[in-house]
């Protein structure tokens, strides 16, 4: 029997995410030495495969890689493959979040949603019934699902279009879905179809299933590249105010709660060998991405297609730890 992950509560996170970052921000040389130095030692890494069960992601350059880092004052570092557009997964869970307590408060995702890990793969229907029919976080399948229910709308345009204004005012540009990519995950998003309604059953779903799906697979399918959503990470670390255009996106109050979420939950079921070797909140999606966020620092973005079996990022994690160890960033302490 697999062990599953409950009753572990999201303070943990909180209380990580509220530590002190000692010393002052790194220096923007500092920043471009370290950034460089990840991707030399990292782009040749041949480990993981890119996804393939949506068959688009299939046909991604593998040999892509970049790195960029945004700093709270807006200074934008940058080595590699960072102006590739890529689809941005399950990086959108966080913002999509984000904007649900934003529209509603924090207590909603924790009510309706839950914040626990699951021990499970994150597209599991398993833990849904073994819990108690909530989706357990907003950042497995599931709770991303529930949580795209819970954007007040009448329409699934108006769900849509709350979502992609909100994606732009992190990013602090424009965004547009990648059509090849949405096309192919909504012809074989099954299984996605099936947890929506195995959520509705338990009343834990709170829109029309299928079109929820929908709405969730085209904020999947969402293009980015890695400075994008660098900016959309540097947002969160300087308490929600987008560092390079200072339009306030939402409320500092709610930034705890996101980045507890994704110390706990941002690696799905590697969270924890997240959480030991690099000890920042982060969010993977399976386009490549990943995105951490030191708070009141700075957001750091990998991107490398090829995945380990979890479904995240191998060089991008690498890269990220690399530089979070070498400048001292975790927030459990300083490390090396």
């Amino acid at each position: 029997m697999k062990f599953n992950v409950r009753g572990v509560g999201a303070a943990i996170g909180v209380a990580a995410c509220c530590l002190s970052q000692a010393g002052e921000l790194p220096s923007v040389e500092a920043l471009e030495k370290v950034a460089k130095a990840a991707h030399a030692k990292f782009k040749d890494d041949q480990g993981g495969k890119n996804a393939d069960y949506i068959p688009a992601l299939a046909e991604v350059p593998s040999e892509l890689f970049g790195v960029v880092i945004v700093t709270k004052n807006g200074d934008v570092i940058k080595v590699g493959d960072v102006d590739t557009s890529f689809s941005i997964q399950s990086c959108s869970k966080v913002f999509t979040m984000s904007l649900v307590m934003q529209e509603s408060g924090e207590q909603v995702i924790y009510d309706k949603v839950n914040v626990e890990p699951t021990g499970e793969a994150f597209n599991s229907i398993q833990a849904i019934e073994e819990g108690d029919g909530r989706a357990d976080n907003p950042f497995v399948n599931a709770g991303a699902i529930a949580t795209v229910s819970l954007i007040k709308a009448k329409t699934a345009e108006e769900r849509w279009d709350k979502i992609i204004k909100i994606y732009e005012k992190f990013a602090g540009s424009k965004l547009e879905v990648l059509a090849d990519i949405y096309k192919s995950e909504a012809e074989t998003n099954f299984r996605n179809r099936g947890i929506a309604a195995v959520l509705y059953n338990s009343n834990n779903l709170f829109a029309e299933p299928l079109m929820v799906t929908d709405v969730y697979t085209k904020q999947c399918s969402v293009g980015v590249n890695a400075e994008q959503l660098a900016v959309m990470g540097g947002t969160l670390a300087n308490n929600g105010v987008n560092p390079v255009t200072k339009e306030k996106v939402i409320d500092a109050k709610y930034v705890p709660k996101v980045l507890a979420v994704m110390m706990m939950n941002g690696f799905y079921d590697g969270s924890g060998r997240w959480a030991w070797n690099a000890g920042v909140p982060a969010k993977t999606g399976v386009g490549g991405g990943v995105v951490a966020v030191v708070p009141n620092k700075l957001a750091i973005v990998g991107f490398a297609p090829p995945l380990d079996e979890q479904g995240n990022s191998v060089r991008a994690q690498k890269a990220i730890e690399y530089i979070v160890d070498t400048l001292g960033l975790s927030v459990f302490g300083p490390g090396k």
